[in-house]
């Protein structure tokens, strides 16, 4: 079943405490278990996989409890209910949410970065303080947690970013895109310091080839590119003439690179043959220049920065 959303875990977490105080893997062990969470679920991760996702959204909704004064924690990793939050639970609520949390004072100011502590416990530890999520950014009707909304602006940006590197592309000279997948290659590391080490031989007469790059820095094997800068799809016949054109240079690697894709039965050719091929496609290569810094620039730097428990750890 999905995880929920931070929000839908806040009653069941006021709920659990109201037995008395748990230490953290007890808590997601049992708020876990209220959901029916299988063992698949639980080890689904955030798209960045430094945390799973029921670890994220427990630790944001201990997190906006503590700021509206639901509850505390009385020591590292250990919380229990305020006089509030037993005073909540009376109340018998439906749901508790940020809506919910908003008829306190505290709460408001925590979220305006003005006052709450975080949750000391999680990791990583929300901090409040410096990662407010502004009520435009995440409405109370919005479950995901602040974690989340960096993580998905920045898939939508580099997805944005890479749409924009294939646009630029489809409009490069021939022999200016056969340099570019040079240049990818040397950022990933392949080649050396020598002029020599990767270079174009696209153009007439080329049989096929239209770069030669050395695997390392001592030149102990050589990789012969193909780059297509296409529009159409690229099918098992060009990958059969490239592979052609490798045993005439008897050469054992070779990269095909396309603007475009690649047929199901290209991929499967390529895979069939022992001559190593390795297919790069559109997406792929925007991908790999934004990794390696080709053809981009950095625009923005954000620091994240979580409390440091070792630091406290003496207390």
């Amino acid at each position: 079943m999905p995880v929920p959303d931070f929000q839908t875990v806040m009653l069941p977490v006021l709920r659990d405490l109201a037995a008395g105080e748990r230490g953290s893997a007890e808590m997601q062990a049992r708020v876990a278990a209220h959901f029916g969470l299988s063992a698949a679920d639980l080890a689904q991760r955030l798209p960045s996989g430094k945390q799973t996702t029921f670890a994220n959204r427990l630790a944001w909704a201990r997190s906006h409890l503590k700021g509206a004064g639901l509850i505390e924690s009385p020591s590292r990793g250990v919380y229990r209910l305020t006089a509030r939050g037993r005073d909540t639970l009376a109340e018998a609520p439906d749901s508790i949410g940020m809506a919910y949390l908003s008829r306190f004072p505290e709460y408001v100011a925590f979220r305006r970065g003005g006052s709450g502590d975080g949750d000391a416990g999680a990791v990583p530890t929300p901090a409040p303080r410096s990662a407010v999520v502004d009520p435009a950014v995440a409405s109370p009707g919005d479950g995901r947690t602040p974690d989340e909304l960096i993580e998905d602006g920045y898939r939508q940006l580099r997805r944005a970013l890479v749409d924009d590197i294939r646009e630029r592309i489809a409009g490069m000279p021939p022999g200016a895109f056969e340099q570019l997948v040079v240049d990818v290659l040397r950022a990933m590391g392949y080649g050396g310091p020598a002029e020599d080490s990767a270079r174009v031989v696209g153009g007439t007469g080329d049989e096929g080839i239209d770069g030669v790059i050395r695997e390392d820095r001592l030149g102990l094997e050589m990789i012969y590119l193909q780059a297509k800068r296409w529009q159409s799809v690229v099918g098992r016949p060009e990958i059969q003439r490239f592979a052609g054109a490798l045993q005439g240079q008897r050469a054992r690697k070779g990269v095909f690179i396309t603007t475009s894709s690649f047929t199901r039965e290209a991929e499967a050719y390529a895979r069939s043959i022992q001559t190593t091929i390795v297919l790069v496609d559109g997406a792929q290569l925007a991908e790999l220049m934004i990794d390696h810094g080709v053809g981009v620039t950095t625009h923005r730097r954000y620091e994240i920065r979580r409390l440091d428990s070792d630091y406290f750890a003496g207390e």
